[in-house]
C-alpha cells in the first residue's frame, strides 16, 4: 500500500497541467463574448441615440436632399455614446454611421411621419482568444438598426 501512493505522488500536478488549458480557454471565452454581446447592446443603444436626435422637431424647412447638418448631428450623437461606452479597449471606437430618410408623404421635406433609419457598423477586433484558437481571427462586424419615425 505505501509502495502505490509514493507512485502516485505529482498525480495531481499532471492532472491540473491537462486540464488547466482547457478551463482557462472557456474561462476566457466566456469573457470574451461578454464582452462582444455588451458592445452590440451599446451599439443598440448607439444608434437609438442618434435616431432620436434625428427624428426631433426642427423648424424650416428640411429638404431631404440637404441635410448634411442634421447628419452631422446625427452621427456625432453615435460617435459621443459610442465613446462613452464602447469597451473597445484600442482606442477610439471605428463606427459607420450610415443615415437613411424615407419620404412618407412624396413632397421631398423630412416631415413630422417620415421614417429615419440610422445604421451603425463596428469592426469588433478579438482580445484574447485569436491567440489561441487562430479560427476566430479577424474582425467580427456587429451592426446595429434603428427606425424610428419623425415628430
Amino acid at each position: 500500500m505505501v509502495r502505490s501512493l509514493r507512485y502516485q505522488q505529482g498525480t495531481e500536478v499532471v492532472e491540473f497541467a491537462i486540464v488547466s488549458g482547457l478551463l482557462f480557454l472557456i474561462l476566457f471565452g466566456i469573457i470574451e463574448f461578454s464582452v462582444a454581446l455588451f458592445d452590440k447592446a451599446t451599439l443598440t443603444n448607439a444608434s437609438r441615440e442618434g435616431a432620436r436626435t434625428g427624428i426631433l422637431f426642427r423648424t424650416g424647412d428640411r429638404f431631404i436632399g440637404s441635410m448634411g447638418t442634421e447628419d452631422a448631428i446625427v452621427q456625432q450623437a453615435v460617435q459621443d455614446y459610442a465613446q462613452a461606452y464602447l469597451l473597445s479597449l484600442g482606442g477610439p471606437a471605428t463606427l459607420d454611421v450610415q443615415i437613411q430618410r424615407v419620404d412618407l408623404s412624396g413632397d421631398g421635406n423630412f416631415n413630422a411621419g417620415d421614417e429615419l433609419i440610422v445604421t451603425v457598423n463596428y469592426p469588433y477586433d478579438w482580445l484574447i482568444l485569436p491567440g489561441f484558437i487562430g479560427t476566430l481571427g479577424g474582425t467580427l462586424n456587429l451592426s446595429s438598426t434603428s427606425v424610428m419615425r419623425a415628430e
